[in-house]
């Protein structure tokens, strides 16, 4: 699906699991620890895919609510379908208009989603309205450009074969809050006080080629999408290139990539 609120076009909750739940369920725990969480709070999750973040806050054993919205119904499905704690309730909502009342929530986290925000002050905007006075509002993204090594082989290999792939790549290190210090002046400017920021590092772990390659082709995340538009032969050749880096000069096997995410809390004023 397509939004003005998102550049992210969303078709299967078992692609986006692939390409990407399996990483977020890894860094999910870390910007928890980031943010902070207290007993008996009512949290909300804004943009929460398939439910990574929900189940890792559920599985603390804290919150006394989680609601969690996505824009994607594939995403929400496939998240209900797979919820079995009564305090996690999924719903299709809007990040840059969140359906909820000013002053609702104890604690109000994002993850992997701002970057794909094209107004991301608007979502930061909404996430500051529901939280209460106090209450601290947190997020993580990818350090697209200098942090993501595995998507980082793919869009370079691409690039190198293709124009149309060197365009992907310009946009993919160019999405908003994706470099240093993006987060933590976005927080300020929306008037969120006691502003932290850090990194996040998780490792991606492939158990061969054909793990790594098999998110691009499916259909959602960027990298996939640019795979569907090529013809038989140019995507062959494509393959063959990024297995070449994938292999680079060892056997055919497990490769271990570290992955960073910048992250940014602070708190509601009052």
């Amino acid at each position: 699906m397509t939004s003005p609120s998102t550049t992210f076009i969303s078709h299967s909750g078992e692609d986006y699991e692939r390409m990407m739940g399996r990483w977020s369920r890894r860094l999910a725990p870390l910007l928890i620890d980031f943010a902070g969480l207290g007993d008996g709070e009512r949290v909300l999750d804004v943009g929460c895919g398939t439910g990574s973040l929900s189940n890792a806050l559920a599985a603390t054993g804290l919150p006394a609510e989680i609601q969690a919205i996505d824009l994607s119904a594939p995403y929400i499905e496939q998240a209900r379908r797979h919820n079995e704690d009564p305090r996690i309730t999924y719903s299709l909502g809007d990040a840059c208009d969140l359906p909820f009342p000013d002053a609702s929530f104890d604690r109000v986290l994002s993850l992997l989603v701002l970057h794909f925000v094209p107004e991301p002050q608007r979502a930061i905007a909404q996430m500051r309205r529901v939280a209460r006075p106090g209450a601290v509002v947190a997020a993580a993204t990818w350090d697209a450009r200098g942090g993501l090594v595995a998507n980082r082989m793919f869009l370079d290999t691409a690039a190198m074969l293709d124009p149309q792939a060197a365009e992907l790549r310009q946009r993919s290190f160019t999405r908003p809050m994706t470099r240093p210090g993006e987060l933590g002046a976005a927080w300020r400017e929306g008037g969120l006080v006691d502003v932290a920021e850090t990194a996040l590092a998780i490792r991606m772990e492939f158990s061969d080629f054909a793990d790594y390659w098999r998110p691009f082709e499916g259909q959602d995340g960027p990298p996939a999408q640019y795979v569907a538009t090529l013809a038989p032969e140019p995507r062959e050749r494509l393959r063959q290139a990024v297995r070449a880096a994938y292999l680079d000069g060892e056997p055919e096997g497990p490769r271990s990539y570290a992955a960073i995410a910048w992250a940014v809390r602070g708190r509601v004023p009052g």
